[in-house]
């Protein structure tokens, strides 16, 4: 007999009294009777369990003097009697694959654990109760995962949240979060939230990808991945632009492996994502204000407090207001080599939005000071894009050349030429467009000589 049937044989005996004896309980089974997308036995059993397992141990499931180690073995313990009082027999495999799921749901992640040890899951979304999506090879899935209730997806997120000193309650309904392996989190709650809580989480895959990982997933070819190598080598000043999950942090992470070892590299970033194999690198993590509305440090202030930590490289993880001014000033004074993110269409918008997030830093600066600047300090800008078919692509890379009047020129030296699939997906080639980019000049005295065919001219 399947533990299914079983379950449901052992309750059917004892139709009157819940086996744990409480309201909470009582509600769950009400409303599991209720709601027809709620009636499996199986997940029944693990949700009395764990509303009993939560009022054995109260408080002590999220004390945090108890070692995790002592935790794991008082909720086992705990587990253990609580199923003893279900009076299901349940053989040794099904029990401690019943106890680990439960521990999961009270100390984990919840339903969304197994999608975060998942390989192939890049993304997971929560709806609050209402449903949990995944992104596997760039396309979007609904799961039949669920969470039990608003309070559970909330202690999810607290338990998100709190390890790094973030807070999240209806005072500061918003949060920009990271787990420990570095996977971006953000969540919103009520009154901000209207259905519920939303939980969005970004995974990072746990190997460390290369320019040749990049190559073999179709984001780029050998020609622009042996182009990329020299530009970080020859410290070149580099901006990667794309949509939202188009790949610009990956990419990031793969050409930031590439700066030397002997060199002093700073990180900043809103939450830390980079994972730079460098023995010397500084980390700095901006910080919200706390209750009181104080303690805020913005990127803006970590920027400018680098240039006072003698680094060889600035990486700003995206940029994304007035911090833009002070790493066009780090660039232009002596900080050649720096990489940063942002969000555009396309290269042109990323100069675009780089010239209105310097206007955001409140100085009243002419349109043609900012562009200079910009035109001066930028030497390559590298455009990522996510295909309908799911496939994140480099589709554009141009350089800075300088100004012509009002405008900053660009030259185009690869570019995506696309055909649509017959699957629905996008077919193509990132070809060289055949120009020659001025910056070959400066990589040449840094003693880097680029073939003529890489950029499709003959040799």
């Amino acid at each position: 007999m399947k533990l299914s049937e079983r379950i449901k044989q052992s309750r059917s005996e004892e139709p009157e009294a819940p086996s744990f004896g409480t309201v909470t309980t009582r509600a769950n089974d009400a409303a599991d009777a209720k709601s027809p997308t709620s009636v499996d036995p199986v997940t029944q059993l693990k949700r009395r369990a764990q509303d009993a397992l939560i009022l054995r141990m109260g408080p002590a499931l999220w004390d945090a003097s108890t070692s995790a180690s002592q935790l794991d073995s008082q909720v086992v313990r705990e587990l253990s009697a609580v199923l003893k009082e279900e009076k299901i027999p349940l053989n040794d495999a099904e029990r401690e694959q019943l106890v680990s799921e439960i521990i999961d749901q009270a100390l984990g992640y919840g339903p969304i654990e197994r999608y975060l040890e998942d390989p192939t899951v890049s993304e997971v979304m929560v709806n609050g109760i209402q449903g949990i999506y995944i992104e596997r090879n760039g396309r979007l899935e609904e799961t039949d995962a669920q969470f039990f209730s608003e309070q559970h997806v909330l202690r999810v997120i607290d338990r998100i949240v709190a390890p790094i000193g973030r807070r999240i309650d209806e005072a500061s309904p918003m949060v920009d979060a990271r787990l420990p392996d570095g996977s971006r989190v953000n969540a919103v709650i009520a009154p901000l939230a209207l259905d519920g809580p939303q939980l969005t989480i970004r995974k990072f895959t746990q190997r460390l990808l290369t320019l040749g990982d990049l190559v073999a997933l179709g984001t780029l070819n050998e020609q622009l991945s042996g182009f990329l190598a020299a530009c970080v080598e020859g410290r070149m000043n580099i901006l990667i632009s794309g949509g939202t999950g188009s790949g610009k942090t990956t990419l990031l992470n793969v050409m930031s492996s590439m700066i030397p070892e002997n060199e002093r590299i700073v990180t900043i970033e809103d939450a830390a994502e980079l994972r730079l194999q460098q023995r010397h690198v500084i980390r700095l993590e901006s910080r919200p204000a706390n209750i009181e509305g104080k303690g805020e440090v913005r990127a803006r202030e970590l920027v400018r407090n680098a240039l006072r930590m003698r680094p060889d490289r600035i990486v700003v993880g995206e940029v994304r207001g007035a911090e833009a001014l002070d790493m066009l000033q780090a660039m232009n004074t002596g900080h050649d080599g720096s990489l940063s993110t942002l969000h555009a269409n396309s290269p042109r918008d990323a100069l675009a939005r780089v010239e209105t997030m310097v206007l955001m830093a409140g100085f009243d600066l002419p349109v043609r000071a900012i562009r200079e600047q910009v035109a001066s300090a930028i030497d390559l800008l590298v455009h990522t894009h996510r295909g309908r078919d799911g496939v994140r692509r480099v589709t554009r890379v141009s350089s800075v050349d300088g100004m012509e009047g009002e405008i900053i020129t660009l030259s185009d030296i690869f570019e995506f030429e696309a055909e649509p699939g017959t699957d629905g997906g996008v077919a193509g080639v990132l070809r060289p467009t055949g120009v020659r980019p001025k910056l070959t000049e400066r990589l040449e005295e840094a003693g880097i000589t680029l073939p003529a065919e890489l950029f499709g001219a003959p040799a």
